[in-house]
């Protein structure tokens, strides 16, 4: 595939508001994780909250939107400038040309199950101030920033699971790659609602202490919420960009994607689907494994997942590879990890570090990974995000250093 410009991006997670509070938290090696607090969700575990998401409605034009999911987004959409940079990109290509691609698992859910606790006990009738098209329904999250914008180019929302957030770079790829948008917004956006917590409870996956992925004790997933977002154009846009961006501008350089579909909620045991969208991440990008100096886990923190993980990694990369999972920091947003890790890898490349595996203390040696347990400097110039789903579904997506790349690419 062609590299794409990763023009800008944002994200918003328990683990800060935009990308300074983000950073930090990362360097710092500090986990958002807090014993659960939900409203009506009685369960030992932890969750990856965002304080003050009811404190700012959804704009006043987008009542109809209102919705936990989306002020959770418009959030995003508000930070490091990313609502300008697409209005940028609205002045330069026409709304027309302007394409959006949301993943999210549950979308506004919540306002589903709030509306059943208000319904009418007589009749069973649900109130009438519920808007199931723009908040339940899993197209809400793409028509709310469509209409964000008033964007008018091609939109859709995936909901792949886990995989969500990292599957809509490829069908934004493909909507450039085949001449039909100049730009795309992607990203993804899940909030915490009590089917996902009930859920992951009855499947017996919530873990009782703050998520150690990798580690020899780990005991499940810590249910998170976030909103991340990219600006992906072109790579000869990067010409036309302004000096500061083009010192540290991002590319994706390559996308994998599988679906197994070894079972529904478990991964296949030898990591099949997994290795098979890693080694498509690099075959698209014309990379090599041992050019890859950085990989994000998915690492949800359950026995099988990492134990699968470990081997589709393994049998790509030498065991020196570094490697971690940042779900210790955010916890697990579900329909939104992918484009949260996204940006976490994309922030380690910017910057020029590794992240601490957060609350892992003992990797498993049976895993045979190198899992970098401290926020650590390191050189790098190409880092590959993972994200897998129920279903099987997987998604891999390699990120590099624009000037790293193309110095790369001059002296080869």
């Amino acid at each position: 595939m062609k590299p794409l410009l990763v023009t800008h991006f944002t994200a918003t997670s328990c683990a800060g508001r935009g990308l300074d509070a983000t950073l930090d938290t990362l360097r710092e090696a500090r986990s958002g994780l807090v014993h659960s607090d939900f409203e009506r969700a009685e369960l030992d575990t932890y969750i990856g909250k965002v304080d003050g998401v009811d404190d700012t409605p959804v704009r006043a034009d987008l009542a109809n939107f209102e919705c936990r999911n989306n002020r959770l987004a418009q959030l995003a959409l508000t930070r490091d400038g990313f609502a300008e940079q697409v209005e940028a990109a609205i002045a330069r290509h026409g709304a027309a040309r302007v394409g959006v691609f949301v993943g999210t698992s549950t979308a506004g859910i919540l306002e589903t199950e709030i509306a059943y606790r208000e319904r009418d006990l007589a009749t069973g009738q649900l109130p009438a101030s519920l808007h199931y098209a723009e908040t339940h329904n899993p197209y809400s999250a793409a028509a709310f920033v469509r209409a964000y914008f008033g964007l008018q180019g091609p939109s859709l929302a995936i909901s792949s699971a886990c995989s969500s957030g990292a599957k809509v770079f490829g069908s934004a790829r493909r909507m450039l790659e085949a001449g039909l948008i100049d730009a795309a917004v992607v990203g993804g956006v899940d909030s915490l609602c009590l089917t996902t917590l009930y859920g992951f409870n009855s499947l017996e996956l919530l873990s009782p202490q703050r998520c150690k992925p990798f580690d020899v004790a780990r005991s499940g997933i810590s249910i998170g919420e976030a909103a991340a977002f990219a600006l992906l154009e072109r790579a000869d846009a990067l010409e036309q960009a302004a000096p500061e961006t083009r010192a540290h501008a991002i590319m994706l350089l390559g996308i994998g994607e599988s679906s197994d579909a070894h079972h529904m909620s478990s991964p296949h045991p030898d990591g099949l689907g997994a290795r098979l969208a890693i080694e498509q991440a690099l075959a698209t990008a014309n990379v090599a494994a041992a050019d890859v100096d950085y990989v994000n886990l998915h690492g949800t923190a359950t026995p099988s997942n990492d134990t699968s993980e470990s081997k589709a990694v393994s049998a790509v990369f030498a065991a020196a590879t570094p490697c971690n999972s940042t779900k210790g920091t955010t916890g697990h947003a579900l329909g939104a990890a992918g484009a949260l890790e996204a940006v976490i890898a994309m922030l380690a490349l910017r910057h020029q570090f590794i992240p601490g595996g957060v609350n892992t203390t003992q990797p498993d040696a049976a895993l045979g990974v190198h899992y970098v347990l401290e926020s650590t400097p390191a050189p790098l110039a190409i880092a590959l995000s993972n994200s897998f789903g129920f279903g099987g579904t997987n998604c891999s997506l390699l990120f590099g250093r624009a000037d790293r790349v193309l110095e790369s690419e001059v002296n080869a």
